[in-house]
């Protein structure tokens, strides 16, 4: 599986109905309330074969309020 770390800014005032609705969505492994440019981080494991981003997009980047998203790929270092 990959890892990947996806960063949301959410339209103001709806942060945590994003939150809970991407929570919903059985899809991230961890999602934190953050501060700064972007209001939630979330874990994510991609299946090993599945496209990160087509992947991102069909379960993810469709909830309502998501104005802007960053998505952090992480490789294995040692």
């Amino acid at each position: 599986m990959q890892c990947v770390f996806v960063q949301f800014r959410c339209t103001p005032g709806t942060t945590y109905q994003v939150a809970a609705d991407i929570y919903d969505r059985e899809v991230v492994s961890e999602l934190y309330s953050t501060s700064g440019e972007y209001d939630l981080i979330a874990k994510v494991y991609i299946p090993d074969g599945e496209d990160v981003g087509h992947y991102l997009t069909e379960r993810l980047f469709d909830v309502p309020n998501i104005s802007r998203t960053l998505t952090t790929m992480t490789f294995k270092a040692f």
